[in-house]
């Protein structure tokens, strides 16, 4: 569950990625929506749920939208967590008593959460959701006037609609 829901305020943040480069919500925003995926590295959720996430930022890069992992391990573990799964999109590192996740209202992982250009929630959830997903999916496409939104799911992949976090 989170405390930052649709219709809401997104808190406002700055963490650095693995690089130790400092990436703010404040600055994504200025380019588009921002879709947040938090994750800890020993989720078996966050291991099936992240790489489709991948296939998000895959489809859109940065034209115009922002997707950033929140990870709540170090960077070490982060890194070899990216590398295994094969995930391109940043992936900050929360601080040290997890300050974002904690500001986010984090009980689960993974959360994912899409933020509007203007700050306001418009996905919030946790687990692995299908629905979730494919409706980043087609708020980037919309953000970008494209006419469809691109497949997250290939056809005649066995995914379920929904496994808990």
């Amino acid at each position: 569950m989170t405390t930052a829901v649709a219709g809401e305020s997104a808190p406002s943040f700055s963490l650095p990625d693995l690089k130790g480069k400092d990436h703010s919500l404040a600055d994504a925003l200025k380019m588009g929506p921002v879709a947040l995926a938090f994750f800890k590295v020993s989720c078996p959720v966050c291991q099936y749920a992240l790489p489709f996430v991948e296939r998000i930022y895959r489809a859109y890069g940065n034209e115009r939208v922002t997707v950033l992992g929140i990870s709540q391990d170090d960077v070490r573990d982060t890194r070899d967590f990216c590398e295994e799964y094969g995930l391109t999109f940043p992936a900050l590192i929360d601080k040290e008593g997890y300050p974002v996740s904690n500001a986010y209202g984090l009980t689960n992982v993974p959360t994912l959460i899409l933020v509007q250009p203007n700050g306001e929630v418009k996905v919030s959830g946790h687990g692995f959701s299908k629905r979730d997903l494919e409706t980043i999916s087609a708020e980037f496409a919309a953000h970008l006037g494209r006419p469809a939104a691109a497949a997250v799911f290939k056809p005649g992949e066995a995914v379920p609609d929904y496994k808990p976090g």
